[in-house]
């Protein structure tokens, strides 16, 4: 029976009981993993320093402590989430024998940071506001910043721009009280991605440039600014010079996903302008050097986009093939990404029905997992669908040289082609 929303409302960390709702019954892994999540924080919650009633026995928190640890214990082994979970079960029993909360962060991080990637984010939240509740002061300050600048990253990625412009500005004060100055150039990384999200791309350009100097010293900050200057010049119709940033973030990370994430976006940025050659290298280097699944998703996918601009059937069907033998290990984006890319090839090669077929098909992962930028791109390139065949005959023609030519695009070409070899 599914769960009542109106006794949800009232239990924290009901956010994991509406997963047993009646498309997943309590006996579905999806659901002993809703209810699993919930019993392990409410463990957790037994180790705050002000709960009401007091402070718990140890009777007590044994008992509740086993009788959690035994239904975790059997997802440890079903999913990735399983084990996740049961590590937080564990580590609060771990943080109660110790009289120590700290012990309690690295699981509650790796936790949250998991519910980011499979885009659970208000599930993510819920784990981060309890870290810092359950952990108030007695967190080190790193942690307790780090954990704010997470929780405005999560509300960022979910439009809530006013709680993440509020959360990223308390964890800079935080951090400049400190002396944590890294901290505080991601603070203001991330308001500047906070203008980007709510539209303001000049605010964006200037508070991402703004911080490159003042971020000397730390690469790795400087290297998030380019990326954020990349996408914003990107979406602000240049680019070439989008392409360039990309390539001194990609210079700059230390960190090989970090650096294969920025080839994919050099690669997007190249096919932008028509350079497909040296989009296909970017592209290519990712896939040649692996790493993390979705790195090399969305390059298989570039490439993909690569042949059916190109008009390459052989490449496309190529490409396309690796793309389908992933596509259950894909998160949404991705997933979404692929079926609108896989439509727009079909399209390029005149076959419209299942060209809309395949764009239904991402439209409604974007929809279900609230991508709403998805949509409206998905939407508005399948409403002119069937009006776009002189527009893709045109495109053809111009496909065999790079639409534009300068001296920051030639530098990243050069820079590919020594990269390549």
């Amino acid at each position: 029976m599914p769960v009542s929303h109106t006794k949800l409302e009232s239990l924290p960390h009901a956010l994991f009981l509406q997963r047993v709702s009646s498309h997943s019954a309590a006996t579905s892994l999806e659901g002993r993993l809703g209810q699993g999540a919930f019993l392990a924080l409410r463990l957790v919650d037994l180790l705050a320093p002000s709960r009401a009633g007091g402070t718990v026995s140890d009777d007590a928190f044994h008992y509740q402590s086993v009788a959690t640890d035994r239904f975790c214990r059997e997802l440890r082994s079903a999913a990735t989430e399983g084990a996740h979970i049961h590590g937080v079960a564990a580590a609060a029993a771990d943080a109660r024998q110790a009289a120590d909360v700290r012990l309690l962060v690295p699981a509650l991080f790796a936790y949250a940071l998991f519910l980011e990637n499979e885009l659970r984010l208000d599930e993510a939240l819920d784990v981060l506001g309890t870290l810092l509740e359950v952990g108030g002061d007695r967190l080190l300050a790193t942690d307790a910043v780090a954990a704010r600048l997470r929780i405005a990253r999560a509300n960022r990625k979910l439009n809530r721009f006013d709680e993440a412009e509020a959360v990223y500005a308390e964890a800079g004060e935080l951090a400049a009280a400190r002396g944590d100055r890294y901290s505080e150039l991601l603070s203001r990384i991330g308001s500047a991605s906070v203008l980007w999200g709510r539209g303001n791309l000049a605010g964006a350009e200037q508070a991402y440039r703004s911080i490159v100097p003042d971020a000397s010293g730390h690469p790795d900050a400087v290297a998030r600014a380019e990326h954020g200057l990349g996408v914003t010049l990107y979406a602000r119709g240049q680019p070439d010079e989008a392409a360039w940033h990309a390539w001194r973030e990609f210079e700059l990370y230390e960190d090989e996903d970090s650096r294969l994430r920025a080839l994919n976006d050099i690669g997007g940025h190249l096919l932008a302008v028509g350079e497909v050659r040296g989009a296909e290298r970017a592209l290519s280097e990712v896939v040649r050097r692996g790493g993390g699944q979705d790195n090399v998703s969305n390059a298989l996918i570039e490439l993909m986009h690569c042949a059916s601009y190109r008009r390459d059937r052989v490449g496309f069907a190529r490409w396309r093939e690796r793309c389908e033998a992933r596509v259950q290990d894909m998160p949404p984006n991705i997933r979404a990404d692929f079926y609108l890319k896989q439509g727009i090839g079909h399209a390029r090669f005149g076959q419209f029905g299942r060209a809309e077929t395949l764009m239904n098909m991402a439209l409604e992962i974007a929809g279900g997992n609230r991508l709403h930028e998805f949509e409206f791109r998905i939407e508005r390139i399948k409403s002119g669908l069937r009006d776009c065949e002189p527009a893709l005959q045109a495109e053809e023609l111009a496909a065999t040289e790079p639409i534009i030519q300068s001296e920051a695009l030639r530098e990243v070409s050069a820079s590919l082609t020594v990269l390549g070899a």
